[in-house]
């Protein structure tokens, strides 16, 4: 009975969501948007490197969890210079409730380092010197390049991969393609915003499990709201 049982959901798991077309991508889109007006990034941060900073720690981790370590680590170390000659053992100890603290109090060090050496402690607005920043991916660049210098980008985070499978935006599972269908499906403009509206979609209604799609505004558009 429980192989059955395994089966049969793995079976669910691996059937792809019919693509939907660009006009209905853009009603389901619109709805989102008129649902959080005021979505925008929830990390707290006072300038670039510590938004930087705050999106490279966000990793398997919540923005709340991140806000809770970063209100210390931003106090003692303001700006990049302070972090970059930082002790490393002190760094990791005020990461570490964000989880793999050991792998990210080096790339947020590591990154600041760059950042100083290279850039004068300057967080640089554009995609190539982004992600050649330790722990910078194109992610984590295009939270920062929205965000800090109003450049459209898909942050394809794991809300956004799974909201667009569910929609029908992609039937990708690989973040980089899920980002070409997406940047083909939407006006480059509106990037930054769907992307963050998708964003405050995952983490307060269309959750990994359970997703609430009877109070979901775009369940008779979405092609998954039946199967949730």
């Amino acid at each position: 009975m429980k192989k059955a049982t395994t089966r049969s959901k793995n079976a669910k798991q691996a059937r792809k969501t019919t693509k939907v077309s660009r006009a209905k991508a853009k009603q389901m889109v619109d709805e989102l948007c008129k649902l959080y007006p005021d979505a925008q990034c929830e990390l707290n941060f006072d300038n670039n490197y510590q938004l930087l900073t705050a999106v490279i720690l966000s990793a398997q981790t919540t923005d709340v969890q991140v806000n809770k370590v970063t209100q210390l680590l931003f106090k003692k170390y303001p700006q990049a210079i302070d972090l970059a000659e930082a002790a490393l053992d002190d760094i990791k100890e005020i990461v570490r409730p964000t989880g793999y603290y050991n792998a990210k109090a080096n790339n947020i060090q590591q990154c600041a380092q760059a950042l100083v050496a290279r850039h004068s402690g300057i967080v640089p607005d554009n995609m190539d010197e982004l992600v050649k920043l330790p722990g910078v991916g194109r992610k984590t660049a295009n939270v920062v390049l929205g965000v800090a210098f109003g450049v459209p980008g898909w942050s394809v985070d794991t809300h956004v991969q799974r909201l667009s499978r569910r929609f029908g935006f992609t039937q990708e599972t690989d973040p980089s393609k899920i980002e070409s269908d997406l940047q083909k499906l939407f006006p480059g403009e509106d990037w930054s915003k769907i992307s963050i509206t998708i964003i405050w979609h995952g983490r307060r209604m269309c959750y990994a499990r359970k997703p609430d799609c009877l109070q979901c505004p775009i369940n008779k558009l979405c092609p998954s709201a039946e199967t949730c």
